[in-house]
């Protein structure tokens, strides 16, 4: 009965989605309140039903129900319980569920919170219940995760052993919070232009809604990195993979939308610019959707490579998004004009951080679909890799990065940027310091790498003497907090970038047991390689002793697994770090005469790449609490400023 409930779940969902997309737009009319009333209570019966559709598909997991077939082509019996859960989202099918049950809570977050009035929430809801309809008539009628086995199958195929790892737990879930988040501010700015309430009001109301978005985003892409990083044992943590790269456009125009929605909340500006980059934003997360699932790339990232699935998807993108800037262009132009600005003010430097994010999330958006439609329209195949990325996105992030520590120490309408450059020469000097340091220390001296260090240094050092000064003046609040964790860990993370790609060591070799190879400082001795058996895998695992200075300092036990149920064959990496630097080694083939490949890398500073993550995450929680009414004790001259 697991899938049957299943089934007549989603569908129960569909009919209730409907009914939210008309009852909420009906309820944007002026007297339409009993209507928004039906679309709130059909919103939260869309979450109940698409909870239990998603409850019955892990149900089918957990158990090894191979009567259905999403469970007898993703999953094993011998599968340890933890990637029995997980795998019920790592397919296509089960996946897309995943996709919905986020949409549905953030419906029923819109419903419950009722931000911005009954008009403005209705219209929300409507829009909301027409993109839960598109999903769930996308998942019944192209992928089904319910369909029936007869006669099931007596064991599974398995699941990809790259997902078999607690990555597949965290990364999926949180990103999909980010990504599917995005519609919770695509939903308030077409409700806005639909009502006519396009002003401070949406953004005020929709603005939670991006922060848990940015901060999911934020931690999704970090969190993937990070597994990317342990798990594929080639050492690095981001390849400019088409799929990363579509989770990245996204974050990079949230980053946008979140300074530009405090500039139209707070004086008004950028009403338009502000719509456009919600529309925008949402409108990636879909062109996200639609690489992964059309089959246009071959990915580790990629569920599907059905056609017609494909061009279902890319029929809602157009949908989506056609209509949505149809109504920016029939309503935009009737909206009043926000208040005007000095060229030095705190919304100019909004004005330049917008242009340059946007146009940074141009240039991966070209690198990324560009090979794709070049491939689709001439079948001439081009690899667009990190040289382009380095001369085309790595400038504007750079400018972006100088521009960042000006904005706090702007006043909004009119600045003095006299004050603000004077306030920022400790910053300046610490990012000199760095610099000179990195130059004079570092080996092998690296100008690009020292130049990156400064950078770093100036981001951290800005965010700390404006917290600081903030402290000082009795006005350290929520906003300032935010402001500095946020812009201090992208510094944390810049000084992980430049350490990995700058001063990385790498080595390789085939060792037999006994023989050593050196790596940065370190001494590799391959002890031995015995036979292990983990729970549905066997491995060959070595014990190779990390030596420096004459002494022993660790074991590390890297791993070559095979999965006889996948016919698959993975690596598992073995770390060992200090927090300022990692030394990191993985397995390779077995060669003649019982001798083994290894490679080693040290990453000076890899962690402070993830770490960097988690701080901006901080910033991001610390301004959403502010959003929620969490108290902050502050000065009363600071909440007037704010």
């Amino acid at each position: 009965m697991t899938g049957e409930i299943g089934l007549l779940s989603l569908s129960l969902a569909l009919a209730l989605a409907l009914v939210q997309s008309l009852a909420g737009l009906a309820g944007a009319r002026g007297n339409g309140a009993r209507a928004a009333a039906v679309a709130s209570g059909a919103a939260m019966g869309l979450l109940v039903f698409v909870g239990l559709a998603f409850a019955s598909l892990i149900f089918g997991f957990v158990t090894s129900d191979f009567s259905i077939l999403d469970v007898a082509q993703n999953s094993h019996t011998a599968k340890p319980l933890l990637y029995k859960i997980t795998g019920a989202w790592g397919n296509h099918e089960g996946s897309m569920v995943l996709w919905v049950f986020v949409l549905s809570l953030y419906s029923g977050f819109i419903a419950f919170a009722q931000r911005g009035g009954t008009r403005l929430t209705s219209a929300a809801l409507g829009v909301q219940g027409l993109l839960a309809a598109a999903f769930l008539l996308f998942i019944l009628l192209t992928s089904n995760p319910f369909v029936r086995l007869d006669p099931p199958p007596f064991e599974g195929a398995g699941l990809n052993p790259l997902l078999q790892d607690p990555g597949l737990a965290f990364h999926p879930p949180v990103l999909y919070a980010g990504y599917v988040g995005l519609s919770a501010a695509f939903a308030y700015a077409a409700a806005g232009l639909v009502t006519g309430e396009a002003d401070a009001r949406w953004a005020r109301a929709a603005r939670p809604f991006m922060l848990i978005a940015w901060i999911a985003l934020t931690l999704g892409i970090t969190g993937g990195s990070w597994w990317a990083y342990y798990t594929l044992g080639w050492g690095g943590f981001w390849f400019w993979d088409p799929v990363e790269n579509a989770s990245l456009m996204p974050w990079l125009v949230a980053t946008a939308l979140l300074h530009s929605a405090l500039a139209t909340e707070r004086t008004g500006a950028f009403r338009t610019w502000t719509l456009l980059l919600a529309i925008l934003g949402f409108s990636l997360s879909l062109v996200g959707t639609f690489l992964v699932r059309s089959g246009v790339l071959t990915s580790v990232h990629a569920f599907a490579n059905d056609p017609e699935r494909g061009f279902f998807i890319l029929m809602m993108l157009i949908a989506a998004i056609g209509g949505a800037l149809v109504l920016f262009a029939w309503r935009a132009p009737k909206l009043e004009s926000g208040s005007a600005f000095h060229p030095v003010s705190r919304e100019m430097a909004l004005l330049l951080n917008n242009l340059l994010l946007v146009s940074a999330a141009a240039t991966v958006f070209v690198g990324t679909l560009y090979p794709l439609a070049l491939d689709a329209l001439t079948g001439k195949k081009i690899s667009v890799g990190p040289p382009y990325f380095a001369i085309t996105f790595a400038p504007i992030f750079i400018a972006l990065l100088l521009l960042v520590p000006f904005g706090p120490r702007l006043a909004w309408r009119r600045g003095d940027l006299k004050s603000a450059v004077r306030s920022l020469a400790p910053a300046f000097g610490a990012a000199l310091i760095a610099a000179v340091t990195a130059l004079a220390i570092a080996v092998p001296r690296n100008v690009a790498g020292a130049g990156a260090f400064g950078l770093a240094a100036w981001l951290i050092a800005s965010s700390i003497v404006d917290a600081v000064r903030r402290n000082r003046e009795r006005a350290f609040g929520w906003t300032a907090a935010a402001s500095a964790f946020a812009h201090a860990g992208l510094g944390v993370t810049l000084m992980g970038l430049a350490g990995t790609l700058v001063w990385k060591s790498e080595a390789s070799d085939v060792l037999a047991p006994g023989q050593t190879m050196p790596i940065a400082g370190y001494e590799l001795r391959l002890r031995d390689v015995a036979d292990v058996n983990g729970p549905n895998y066997f491995a060959k695992r070595a014990e190779i002793d990390v030596w420096r200075g004459g002494r022993r300092i660790a074991t590390l036990a890297p791993e070559k697994r095979s999965y006889p149920a996948e016919g698959q064959a993975v690596g598992k990496t073995a770390i060992r770090t200090t927090g300022f630097s990692d030394l990191y080694v993985a397995l390779g083939d077995e060669r003649e005469r019982g001798r083994w490949v290894v490679r080693a890398y040290v990453n000076p500073l890899a962690p402070f790449i993830w770490l960097g993550g988690g701080i901006m995450a901080l910033g991001g929680l610390a301004s959403l609490l502010g959003r929620l009414g969490i108290r902050f004790k502050k000065s009363v001259a600071y909440a007037a400023a704010e």
